[in-house]
């Protein structure tokens, strides 16, 4: 990355400023040794989130909550978010920052256990946005359950898209490089979708469910 990108991506990441709340779910997140999404692509998910009017989200690993707070404050105030992980400690985490955020019990549904157990027992078509953000080996999993659960005009994202500058890389070769990389070929040959890669925060993949 050339000095001037770099510069526009710290702009663009420092662009708007992370309140209390979203700071101490970030040290939560630190200390349990989760990656939460960077603000960027925090500040792009609360957008799609309003844009689609997503009364119905999964999230696909939960962290300490991050990203879940960016989600609910894009989401209508009746929506409900559907937040997996396999870690009760990550779930912890992230009710003490929807506790903090003033966030209605109702309005969150966490649900513990391997995201591809859960995933098939949700409702077909029965979501307005699916947000992956999680183990990057089961990605392509994530994926084709989450197109199965939008509704026609729903919003797919995917975090890490990039993997730390890696993808755009063809000499990068390890595994979870690849299996990112294949990822974004299977959005963007899947017909059902109309995708985008955004290079915020590490990389943003985004689709609507035609």
């Amino acid at each position: 990355m050339s000095t001037d990108k770099a510069q526009s991506w710290v702009y663009c990441e420092e662009f708007l400023d992370e309140d209390d709340v979203l700071l101490r779910a970030r040290e939560r997140a630190s200390h349990l040794g989760c990656t939460p999404v960077l603000p960027g692509a925090g500040a792009a998910l609360r957008v799609l989130a309003a844009a689609a009017q997503a009364r119905a989200v999964v999230e696909v690993g939960t962290g300490a909550g991050v990203g879940s707070l960016y989600l609910l404050r894009g989401m209508p105030a009746d929506g409900v978010l559907t937040t997996i992980d396999l870690e009760l400690e990550h779930q912890r985490a992230a009710k003490e920052a929807f506790a903090e955020e003033g966030v209605r019990s109702t309005r969150t549904r966490a649900i513990s256990g391997r995201a591809l157990d859960v995933l098939p027992r949700l409702t077909d078509g029965g979501y307005d946005m699916v947000v992956v953000d999680a183990d990057v080996e089961n990605y392509p999993g994530y994926v084709e359950q989450a197109v199965r659960l939008l509704r026609p005009g729903g919003v797919l994202a995917v975090d890490d898209a990039l993997w730390h500058d890696r993808v755009a890389d063809p000499a990068r070769r390890d595994e979870a490089t690849t299996t990112v990389r294949d990822v974004g070929r299977q959005v963007r040959a899947d017909d059902r979708l109309l995708p985008a890669l955004l290079p915020t925060g590490d990389g943003l993949l985004v689709a609507v469910r035609r």
